[in-house]
C-alpha cells in the first residue's frame, strides 16, 4: 500500500480563502452546467422476469434509471462507471460538475460513461415511490428493504444489458463507494481500475445512529405512517436532512461558512437558516419514504458479510484501487480508509486536506482530478 497525502499551500490560512473559493467554483460550474443542455442521456433498464432481494420479497418488475454518454456504446470503447452518493441521480454531470461532462476529467464524449439510479431512490429506479402494480398506488412500506449487494446485482444487469464486458475505471464516493466496493467483489473480473472515495467496508455504528436518528424525525411526523400521498412525512424529511448536513461538514467548515456576520447578534440563526433551507430544498425534490427505505440501505453496507468478514472481502478485490479520504470527514475517516486500503493488494491511499468534512467529495475537485487524472490518462 502507498500512503499519498494531498493539500493546496495555504490550507491552514485562517481566513480559509482556499476553501471559499473552491466552493465558489464548484456552484459557478455547477450553474453554467444546469444552463446547457446536458450531453448525457436518460435510459431505463426493465426487467419484467422478476427481481429478489436479498431481505426477503420480490418485485415483478425492476427498473433502474441511468445515464450514459450521448453516443451509443460499442465493443472497445473505454468505459467509466460512476457510483452516486444518497440523494443525488444518475446524471453525474448535475452533481460532479467540475469532474463530468465534455472535456472534463471523466470526458463523457471520449469515454463511454454511465451512473446508475439506485435502487430504493425515486429518481428513476424502482423504489417505495413506484407504483405497486397489484393496487395501482406507491408501494410505500411494501416495497422490499433493499441492501447495498441488490443495488450491485442490479447495475450489473445493466451492465450486462449495455453489452460491456469489461468497466475500465469504477469510481464510487460515500455511498457510491458501498456500491463499488460490494461490485468489485461480485464481479472481480470486470474491474481493472476502481477508485473509492470517502465510504466504507462497512458500516460504523457512528453512521448507523445518524440513520437512526434521521428515520425517528421522519416518523416523528403523523403523516408519514398515513401513506396518503408521496408528500408524506415531508416535514419530517425536513429535519432528517438537517440531522445528516451535521454529519456532511465539520465544526470547521461551519465557522468557515456560516458565522455570524456581526458582532452584535442576540440569537445566533445563520447556521439555523442554512439547515432550515437545505430541508426544506431536499422536500420539493425528494421524497420521505425513499429517503427512509435508503437509510437502511446505509444501514446495510457489510462488504464481509457470508464472506468471512471485512478482511477477507477486501482480499477479493482484484482491480488496482485507490482509496481517497478527506482529513476532517467525520462519517468515513481516514483511519478506517487506510485500514481498507491495508487490506486490498497493491492499493494506494490519498489523504486529502479539506475544510469541509464529507462534503469534500464534491468540493474539493481540483485534488480529486489531479489524483485521478493519471489513472485515467492510463486507460
Amino acid at each position: 500500500m502507498k500512503i499519498l497525502f494531498a493539500g493546496r499551500p495555504g490550507y491552514d490560512f485562517p481566513a480559509g480563502l482556499f476553501g471559499i473559493c473552491r466552493e465558489f467554483h464548484y456552484l459557478r460550474a455547477l450553474k453554467k452546467i444546469r444552463s446547457k443542455r446536458y450531453p448525457m442521456e436518460r435510459h431505463t433498464y426493465r426487467l419484467d422476469g422478476g427481481f429478489s432481494f436479498e431481505s426477503g420479497g420480490s418485485v415483478s418488475t425492476l427498473e433502474v434509471g441511468y445515464h450514459t454518454s450521448p453516443t451509443a456504446y460499442e465493443k472497445g470503447m473505454k468505459v467509466i462507471w460512476i457510483c452516486h452518493a444518497l440523494t443525488s441521480d444518475s446524471n453525474a454531470e448535475d452533481w460532479w460538475p467540475a469532474l463530468v461532462g465534455p472535456g472534463k476529467l471523466f470526458d463523457t464524449e471520449k469515454y463511454f460513461v454511465v451512473c446508475c439510479n439506485m435502487v430504493g431512490s425515486c429518481y428513476g429506479s424502482s423504489g417505495p415511490s413506484s407504483i405497486d402494480p397489484e393496487t395501482g398506488k406507491p408501494y410505500y412500506f411494501s416495497f422490499p428493504k433493499v441492501t447495498v449487494r441488490d443495488v450491485a446485482r442490479a447495475f450489473d444487469l445493466v451492465r450486462i444489458h449495455l453489452g460491456i464486458d469489461k468497466i475500465d475505471l469504477l469510481v464510487g464516493a460515500s455511498m457510491g463507494g458501498f456500491q463499488a466496493l460490494e461490485w468489485s467483489v461480485l464481479r472481480p473480473e470486470v474491474f481493472p481500475r476502481a477508485v473509492y472515495i470517502a465510504t466504507s467496508s462497512r458500516v460504523s455504528p457512528w453512521l448507523t445512529a445518524f440513520e437512526e436518528s434521521q428515520r425517528m424525525a421522519l416518523e416523528a411526523d403523523p403523516t408519514f405512517r398515513a401513506c396518503e400521498s408521496l408528500k408524506g412525512g415531508s416535514k419530517g424529511l425536513e429535519c432528517a436532512r438537517t440531522i445528516a448536513l451535521l454529519s456532511y461538514r465539520c465544526e470547521d467548515g461551519y465557522i468557515r461558512k456560516q458565522s455570524e456576520q456581526s458582532d452584535d447578534v442576540m440569537f445566533a440563526d445563520r447556521a439555523g437558516s442554512y439547515l432550515r433551507y437545505q430541508g426544506n430544498k431536499l422536500a420539493n425534490i425528494f421524497d420521505a419514504y425513499s429517503y427512509w427505505y435508503l437509510t437502511y440501505l446505509v444501514d446495510s453496507d457489510n462488504l464481509g458479510r457470508g464472506r468471512g468478514g471485512e478482511v477477507a472481502a477486501l482480499g477479493m478485490i482484484r482491480a488496482e484501487s485507490t482509496f481517497i479520504c478527506f482529513d476532517t470527514d467525520l462519517l468515513f475517516p481516514p483511519h478506517k480508509m487506510k485500514f481498507m486500503s491495508e487490506n486490498v493488494k497493491g492499493s494506494v491511499y490519498h489523504e486529502i486536506k479539506s475544510h469541509f468534512g464529507h462534503d469534500g467529495f464534491l468540493l474539493e475537485t481540483d485534488d480529486l482530478d489531479r489524483i485521478m487524472r493519471p489513472i485515467v490518462e492510463k486507460l
